[in-house]
């Protein structure tokens, strides 16, 4: 088939599910955090290296990202804090030790903490990539007293092996999949793995770093999911995942923007804001897990 890890089927046929009775259309704030090591080549660029040439330390483009550790964070943490929402968090591990003060504000906010790597690095750059997962989870289990129940490659990047050693790892679900507006199961050579919708399309860093639009295309974009799933999610409920990042949407000139968002998605009485671990327990009990293929 096709996709190797998750069989194919049209979204319009698969098993009716029962919505949340909070809402039908699941909100899912995903904030990637994220530690851009100083003494290596950053992860992503704003500003192109004079003459091509790439240079170590990467002053200006690390600025970029350490903005939003500083400025941008605390502004996302109020913003969905005064509203009272659940959000998660995929944290690269070592932001624990790198900004200690971010990984406490989001411990004290109840965010949920999602594997995210050691650093901002992609699982395929060279490293045990099985040591690099066990090391992230147990690195963030320590500081939470919780081993985190889902998985975000950095960069999205997976090897043909990681989603089986996610589950050697005993992670639950994994957002690098994009591939349906639903969780699916995915196939595992032992145990089970949960596909979570998460969204390139929805996501900041596509959006501004990549595609490189206006302020306030996010919130367009946004707008024209919410109509379609607020359809649609009549005959079917909706998982509707923003990803953000401190240093992109949390800047001045995109924060209102943002704010926007939250209350045009507070004003829907179709809507109900969850985490990873919520949307997952609440697919488990709509479709059990496949078996394992043999």
């Amino acid at each position: 088939m096709s996709n190797p890890r998750i069989p194919y089927r049209f979204s319009t046929q698969r098993p009716a599910l029962v919505a949340p009775e909070a809402g039908r259309i699941m909100v899912h704030l995903v904030v990637n955090v994220e530690n851009w090591r100083f003494d290596q080549a950053m992860p992503r660029t704003i500003i192109t290296p004079p003459h091509g040439k790439e240079t170590i330390p990467d002053v200006p483009n690390f600025s970029w990202v350490d903005y939003g550790m500083r400025a941008g964070l605390p502004r996302i943490l109020d913003a969905i804090g005064q509203r009272g929402l659940p959000a998660s968090t995929s944290l690269n591990a070592s932001v624990i030790d790198a900004y200690p003060a971010a990984a406490e504000a989001m411990l004290e906010a109840g965010w949920e903490f999602i594997g995210h790597g050691m650093h901002q690095k992609s699982l395929s750059a060279g490293d045990d990539e099985a040591e690099t997962i066990f090391q992230s989870l147990e690195r963030i289990q320590a500081f939470t007293g919780t081993r985190p129940r889902g998985w975000l490659s950095p960069g999205l990047r997976e090897t043909h092996e990681t989603p089986d050693l996610l589950v050697e790892a005993g992670v639950e679900y994994v957002f690098d999949w994009m591939v349906d507006d639903l969780p699916n199961w995915m196939q595992v050579k032992r145990g089970s793995l949960l596909q979570m919708p998460y969204n390139l399309e929805l996501n900041d860093s596509i959006i501004y770093a990549i595609e490189k639009h206006s302020s306030e295309e996010f919130l367009l974009r946004l707008q024209r999911t919410l109509s379609l799933f607020e359809r649609e999610s009549e005959e079917q409920p909706r998982v509707l995942a923003l990803g953000l990042h401190p240093h992109l949407i949390g800047v001045p000139h995109r924060f209102g923007y943002f704010e926007e968002m939250l209350d045009l998605l507070l004003r829907s009485q179709h809507v109900c804001f969850m985490t990873g671990g919520q949307i997952a327990d609440w697919y488990r009990v709509q479709e059990p897990a496949l078996e394992p293929s043999p």
